[in-house]
C-alpha cells in the first residue's frame, strides 16, 4: 500500500562568525545579528514544517573555537547570552572554515541542503592546519552536492576577490559600523528566507544571485 508521505527535506545552517579582536568594534551588532539569524531559522522551521532545519553556529579566534550549536534542531535552540561572544585574538579563518565544514559534511547525506555562511572583518592570519588550497578543493566538491556557500566581509576587505579565492560564488560587503552591520544582517536574513522558499519549491537559486534583491 502506497502512502502520500512527504519526504522531509533537511536544511543544515552552518554559520561561522569571526570573533577576532577587531570585531569588538561591532560586537553589539554582530551579537544581535547572530541571534536574529537564529530566530529566522526557527521561523523557517515553522513556515515550512516539511523541512527539518538544523543549526551549527561557530565563532572563532586564535584562542578558541566555540561550538554554540552543533547540528542542533532549530526548535531546540535559544538566543545566545551576551557573554557568549567576546572578540579578541587573531583570525585563523582557514582552520575555522575547514573544521566546521568538514564536521557538517560528516553529518549530512547527499540529498541534504546545506547553507554555509561565513562572516569576517579580516583575512586569514593564523591558521595551523588548513590551507586555502584545501578549503577551496573541499568547497568545489561540496557545491556539486546541494551546498551553498556565502562570504560576508567588511568594507576594508576585497570581499569579491577573497570569495573567488575560496571558490565561493555568493558574497556581500558591508560597512563596519553599527548601521552597516545591522543592515547586513537584515539583508542576510531576507536572502536566507528566499533560499528556504527555493528549497521548498525544489528550485535552485541561480549562481551568484543569493544576495540579489528585486
Amino acid at each position: 500500500m502506497k502512502t502520500n508521505e512527504v519526504k522531509v527535506k533537511r536544511v543544515f545552517n552552518l554559520i561561522i562568525v569571526d570573533e577576532s579582536g577587531s570585531m569588538s568594534i561591532i560586537r553589539r551588532q554582530a551579537f544581535a545579528g547572530m541571534n536574529e539569524t537564529l530566530q529566522t531559522v526557527r521561523q523557517m522551521q515553522k513556515k515550512f514544517p516539511d523541512q527539518e532545519q538544523r543549526i551549527t553556529l561557530v565563532t572563532f579566534d586564535t584562542g578558541h573555537t566555540t561550538w554554540h550549536y552543533d547540528n542542533m534542531p532549530a526548535s531546540h535552540t535559544e538566543d545566545l547570552e551576551w557573554n557568549a561572544y567576546c572578540p579578541g585574538g587573531g583570525t585563523p579563518l582557514y582552520d575555522a572554515m575547514g573544521m566546521a565544514i568538514s564536521k557538517v559534511q560528516a553529518q549530512t547525506e547527499d540529498d541534504d541542503n546545506v547553507l554555509v555562511t561565513v562572516i569576517t572583518d579580516g583575512e586569514e592570519n593564523s591558521s595551523q592546519e588548513w590551507t586555502l588550497k584545501m578549503i577551496r578543493t573541499m568547497i568545489e566538491k561540496l557545491k556539486k552536492q546541494h551546498w551553498t556557500f556565502t562570504l560576508i566581509g567588511t568594507d576594508n576587505l576585497d570581499v569579491e576577490t577573497m570569495a573567488h579565492s575560496f571558490a565561493i560564488d555568493e558574497h556581500l560587503k558591508f560597512q563596519q559600523s553599527a548601521a552597516g552591520t545591522k543592515a547586513m544582517f537584515a539583508r542576510e536574513r531576507r536572502s536566507r528566507e528566499r533560499y528556504n522558499c527555493r528549497v521548498a519549491e525544489d528550485a535552485a537559486m541561480p549562481v551568484g544571485s543569493f544576495f540579489e534583491e528585486s
